[in-house]
């Protein structure tokens, strides 16, 4: 008995892995949830999103989200900091994709590229 017993421990999730949905939060986590970010770009233009949403969002690169994340949470980064450089990653980011929309769709962009491609051809 004392056998499966030790085995049915096992299979209790470690204190350090957490269920997705377990309501407690730690403070941090919770911090970066409530506070809001007002940001006038892409597909945030017009709400409010949070620092962990911006964090979680396709703009920041999952390196970038672990190291801010690390230093948050060892206290080396301020949560008004880790808001500036969300914002800040995608503003830059939706800044440059809109600037690669309005290029691709300029003609001048175009017939560049059809240039360059067609170098390369005569270099083969």
């Amino acid at each position: 008995l004392t056998v499966v017993k030790s085995s049915d421990k096992d299979t209790v999730p470690a204190a350090g892995e957490k269920d997705g949905d377990s309501p407690e939060e730690e403070p941090w986590e919770k911090a970066l949830k409530t506070t809001v970010v007002d940001l006038e770009v892409g597909e945030f233009r017009g709400h409010k999103v949070s620092v962990w949403d911006l964090l979680h969002s396709k703009y920041i690169p999952k390196e970038n989200r672990k190291e801010l994340l690390e230093l948050y949470q060892a206290g080396e980064l301020t949560l008004e900091q880790v808001k500036t450089v969300v914002s800040t990653i995608v503003t830059k980011a939706e800044a440059a994709r809109a600037e690669q929309l309005a290029n691709a769709s300029s003609p001048r962009a175009e017939s560049a590229v059809a240039e360059a491609e067609h170098t390369q051809l005569q270099e083969d």
